[in-house]
């Protein structure tokens, strides 16, 4: 059974940092895509990073130069850096992992930026 379980989400001030993972349980194999994305209270859920085959990643514009995405060898594992955090970034941030062509989803992990 797929199980991603994300972690490292918080309060933080304007300005500061946060690092998010993401971790599969289980043996699993035949993960291609790892990718974070974000649901803001009355909005719909948008991609903030992905990492594909190779390390090829890909970000949201509002995210661009702030966040970044990584992985660990065995895809087992998902990191999400965020600097330079703002109001605006505040939501409930998901992992997800396309394993053997399906989408898996995580249960999200809320960071909120304010003073």
């Amino acid at each position: 059974q797929v199980q991603l379980v994300e972690s490292g989400g918080g309060l933080v001030e304007p300005g500061g940092s946060l690092r998010l993972s993401c971790t599969l349980s289980g043996t699993i194999y035949g993960v291609t895509a790892s990718a974070w994305y974000r649901q803001a209270p009355g909005k719909g859920r948008e991609m903030v990073a992905r990492i594909a085959g190779g390390g090829t990643t890909d970000y949201g514009e509002s995210v661009k130069g702030r966040f970044t995405i990584s992985r660990d060898i065995t895809w087992k594992s998902a990191y999400l850096q965020m600097n330079n955090l703002k109001p605006e970034d505040t939501a409930v941030y998901f992992c997800s992992m396309v394993i053997r062509g399906r989408q898996f989803w995580g249960q999200g992990t809320q960071v909120t930026v304010s003073s």
